[in-house]
């Protein structure tokens, strides 16, 4: 740099205002956010607004019962797992999914697939229990990798174990969304 030339956050005085400007703009937006299992808008606990959600059988294609079934069981766990009194439900929450199986990597040797992926989707909504409104829908979607083996009970459980993983995926996707909606809105 030349001698006539200086740099502008060398002066104390500069540093100062952008230090303010700084500050001034965090405390303005500390504001808009709101923490996800803290304080809801109604004033209830979260915990309370998501354990008065009654969670439905998840349709399912034929034959991929199971992945709706662990996905039901890790949603009622979730959402109401805290082993406190029963709390009177206010919501449903109604889910229909699909699964598919994708086998990326097949050995040359025995044309067989060494390793299988699981894609779930599910299509949620979350309604009052008198089905009268609509608090949130949407979509979860996710994946879960196993290994093939040549022994066919070793696949099979291998398979299940990622069908496990999947819902405990989708089931996280879920809650999070719901309790992101629930942490804004009134009570219905």
């Amino acid at each position: 740099m030349g001698r006539g030339m200086r740099v502008a956050t060398s002066r104390p005085g500069v540093r100062i205002a952008r230090l303010a400007l700084a500050a001034g703009l965090a405390l303005n937006l500390g504001a808009c956010f709101r923490p996800l299992y803290g304080p809801t808008a109604s004033g209830e606990s979260m915990q309370g607004l998501l354990a008065a959600i009654q969670v439905e059988d998840v349709n399912m294609a034929q034959d991929q019962e199971r992945l709706g079934h662990y996905l039901r069981s890790e949603l009622i766990f979730d959402l109401d797992g805290s082993g406190q009194p029963a709390v009177p439900k206010r919501y449903r929450l109604t889910m229909q999914g699909s699964e598919q199986v994708q086998t990326p990597i097949v050995s040359s040797t025995t044309a067989r697939a060494e390793a299988g992926t699981i894609v779930g989707t599910v299509k949620f909504s979350l309604e009052s229990l008198d089905g009268r409104r609509v608090l949130t829908e949407g979509v979860a979607t996710g994946t879960a990798t196993y290994d093939r083996s040549i022994q066919r009970f070793a696949s099979l459980r291998a398979a299940r174990d990622a069908e496990i993983r999947l819902a405990k995926v989708l089931a996280d996707q879920i809650k999070t969304r719901i309790a992101s909606v629930l942490t804004v809105k009134p009570n219905p």
